[in-house]
């Protein structure tokens, strides 16, 4: 098939943020792979409002967590939609477990899913990315994860092993005109969830007073994505209200 707006794929984007970026990628002109793990109904969900908006949409389910469900979900991709112009690094997850009671395969799940998936899926893209001379990849960190997260050390390393290889591939792939940036947001609420109803001390920390919302991180995502972000490379760009800590 003869492929005629540029593709993303986002990771996670059945809901929230995720769903947030595909719509607003959506919105400006890209077709769209949305990707989940498990709730295929929420997915195809976010690919029907995708449609509306005159795009093409695809579901490819899978567990990034995987390497072979990586490599999956780019050909299936691929051979749908047509080569991934974009990659957004959404998925993640975050189990709250102390260091000392953390088991191996905890570890192992939450490093191969909040980063693991990073590697496997820029190393399935990248080829046709460097091939046509234009790419985007733009990954998921967050504020807690960088600065350290109590009770979830597993995702910080992994957090930070995502804001590692942002910086490496930036340097190695930036002069074939592929950028690849971080974004960290603050404190998120969840869709449908009301902003101004946060945790007190949550809310205490953020000078905006509110929560942000998914459409507030994704407006971000869609600058990275956009021409208007050809010369921003190798950057985590934080979306928290003016957290501090």
């Amino acid at each position: 098939m003869a492929q005629t707006r540029k593709v993303a794929l986002i990771t996670g984007s059945g809901r929230n943020i995720g769903r947030a970026v595909a719509l607003g990628l959506a919105q400006d002109g890209f077709d769209v792979v949305i990707n989940g793990s498990s709730d295929r109904a929420a997915c195809e969900a976010v690919a029907q409002e995708a449609r509306a908006l005159g795009v093409a949409a695809l579901v490819v389910m899978g567990d990034v967590g995987r390497a072979e469900d990586c490599a999956r979900i780019v050909a299936e991709a691929t051979a749908g939609l047509g080569p991934v112009d974009v990659l957004v690094n959404n998925a993640a997850i975050r189990p709250a477990v102390p260091f000392l009671d953390t088991t191996e395969e905890t570890w192992r799940q939450v490093l191969s899913v909040d980063m693991e998936a990073a590697r496997w899926l820029a190393r399935e893209c990248l080829p046709g990315m460097l091939a046509r001379g234009w790419g985007r990849i733009i990954s998921f960190t967050g504020m807690n994860a960088i600065q350290g997260y109590d009770g979830h050390a597993a995702v910080s390393v992994a957090k930070h092993g995502v804001w590692g290889l942002t910086k490496a591939l930036a340097k190695e792939f930036g002069p074939h005109g592929i950028t690849v940036n971080a974004i960290s947001p603050g404190p998120t609420a969840k869709d449908g969830e009301d902003t101004a109803k946060g945790p007190p001390a949550v809310l205490a920390r953020i000078p905006a007073g509110r929560l942000g919302t998914p459409a507030e991180v994704a407006a971000l995502a869609r600058t990275l994505a956009s021409e208007a972000g050809a010369f921003i490379n190798g950057q985590m760009l934080q979306v928290n209200g003016g957290t501090q800590t």
